[in-house]
């Protein structure tokens, strides 16, 4: 029984671990932040300069011309 009274975990050691593991995945996500956002912002440029391109050449293509005649 001696054994079972010092192995008993305290709320105390749980939230100091909860917050430690809460401070060690707040840092990573700011340094991944700071990393992805340059590709993030890249890759929306990109998307919109294929958008525009495409839209300026469906522009470009011949559509029938449809001419109306008075009898």
């Amino acid at each position: 029984m001696a054994d079972d009274a010092a192995t008993r975990v305290t709320p105390e050691q749980i939230e100091a671990k909860l917050r430690g593991l809460q401070d060690e995945l707040q840092g990573r996500a700011t340094a991944a932040k700071q990393t992805l956002m340059p590709v993030i912002i890249g890759g929306g440029f990109l998307l919109l300069l294929i958008a525009y391109l495409l839209g300026k050449r469906v522009g470009k293509k011949k559509s029938t011309i449809v001419e109306i005649r008075r009898i």
